[in-house]
């Protein structure tokens, strides 16, 4: 059936209004904070590629009306179609993943744009071995397993009955660490022994919401490394009494804060954590750090999380130190546990010296994902009095 005229008018028109009403608010919305309107920047500007370019940009990423489109429109694709776009994955039983690091596990080691290769990692880790080992320093690595190697069944049925799951990169860089004799504390295997001991109703070793441990996952974490220092005898036990205080914290997991949606962050409730604070029994203030003491240790969030944030000295670090009954040094950069931590070592000599132990953290993703991949950083300059030591 042939449109009537009429029809074909109000159809144009709508579209119009739709297409104007955009704009026009745009301008409202600017003006009543008083902003100068962007669009009146086409007319003081020339109409070049690049400022029409650049104009469409920075509309994109300020425009009211797609924000609130944009923000609906990602909660109906998590909550109807359970899709997290390119930051989450959702996984069973309100379980979510980090989707970078899924892909890290999945995905062919050339299927996916990385930083770095396993390589390139264990290379990287040698030469900050032999360096330290010139200064009679120590070195122990502990990589962070992520949270699907640990819970794959989590992730999708199909991985009911795996023991744990280990990505190809993540396997070349153990093994090549291993062969090259660099001292590696392997949590992949720690994590999943003590997951198919654990009973069905004790907490898990990862956040549901979060990439990030749990409380058991750390204190496990602390303890294992702790128990491999103490057993080489590169590190005797200190003096300092250490107590448990609990303090359990309310939390928005990390990856539902990553999709930047307020309205779904508000269907989700917030995870009752169950964190235990480290405080000085002869004080009871919270654990701190001492820049002089023996150990130095390096990381990134999986160390920051409890630790730097809340409840505070309830993290990796001071469950750390409570299992030595001494205190650590301590460099933490989110994400930046590949190279960032080295380089913000060199740029504070003074944490190196006198150290006889150094630990060093980070996330099996940043084997492929690390900031700034896994470059070669000189150690500071340092006392030569302090760099005749042996192992």
């Amino acid at each position: 059936m042939k449109p009537t005229p009429g029809a074909s008018i109000f159809v144009t028109v709508g579209f119009l209004a739709v297409i104007f009403s955009a704009g026009l608010t745009q301008v409202v919305v600017e003006a009543r904070r008083g902003e100068w309107p962007q669009a009146f920047t086409l007319l003081t500007q020339k109409p070049t590629v690049a400022n029409l370019r650049a104009y469409e940009q920075n509309l994109e990423e300020t425009s009211v009306v797609a924000k609130y489109l944009r923000s609906w429109a990602q909660y109906a694709q998590f909550a109807w179609l359970h899709d997290g776009g390119e930051k989450a994955l959702v996984g069973r039983e309100g379980w979510l993943f980090y989707k970078p690091g899924v892909q890290c596990l999945t995905d062919r080691p050339r299927a996916q744009k990385t930083t770095s290769t396993a390589a390139e990692a264990v290379r990287a880790i040698v030469d900050f071995r032999n360096q330290l080992a010139a200064r009679g320093i120590r070195l122990v690595v502990a990589p962070a397993p992520n949270k699907e190697s640990v819970y794959p069944e989590k992730l999708t049925r199909r991985a009911a009955h795996l023991r744990r799951a280990r990505g190809v990169e993540s396997q070349a860089m153990l093994d090549g660490l291993k062969a090259a004799n660099v001292e590696v504390v392997d949590l992949f295997e720690v994590f999943a022994e003590a997951k198919a001991a654990l009973p069905a109703s004790s907490p898990p070793l990862y956040l549901a919401q979060d990439s990030h441990w749990s409380p058991a996952g750390l204190e496990l974490a602390a303890q294992t490394v702790a128990l491999r220092i103490l057993m080489r005898g590169w590190i005797k036990p200190g003096s300092v009494a250490y107590e448990l205080r609990p303090s359990p914290v309310e939390r928005v997991g990390d990856i539902l804060r990553m999709l930047q949606v307020p309205r779904l962050e508000r269907t989700f409730v917030p995870e009752i954590i169950p964190c235990v604070q480290i405080v000085r029994r002869e004080t009871g203030q919270p654990y701190q750090d001492d820049v002089h003491a023996d150990i130095l240790v390096l990381g990134d969030s999986f160390l920051r999380i409890y630790e730097k944030d809340e409840p505070g000295a309830a993290g990796f670090i001071a469950h750390l130190a409570k299992e030595l009954k001494q205190p650590v040094a301590s460099i933490v950069n989110d994400g930046g546990a590949s190279t960032l931590v080295r380089q913000e070592l060199f740029r504070r000599p003074a944490l190196l010296k006198d150290k006889k132990l150094v630990i060093w953290e980070f996330v099996e993703r940043d084997v492929r994902l690390g900031t700034e991949g896994w470059q070669r950083v000189p150690l500071p300059p340092i006392n030569p009095a302090t760099a005749d030591r042996s192992p």
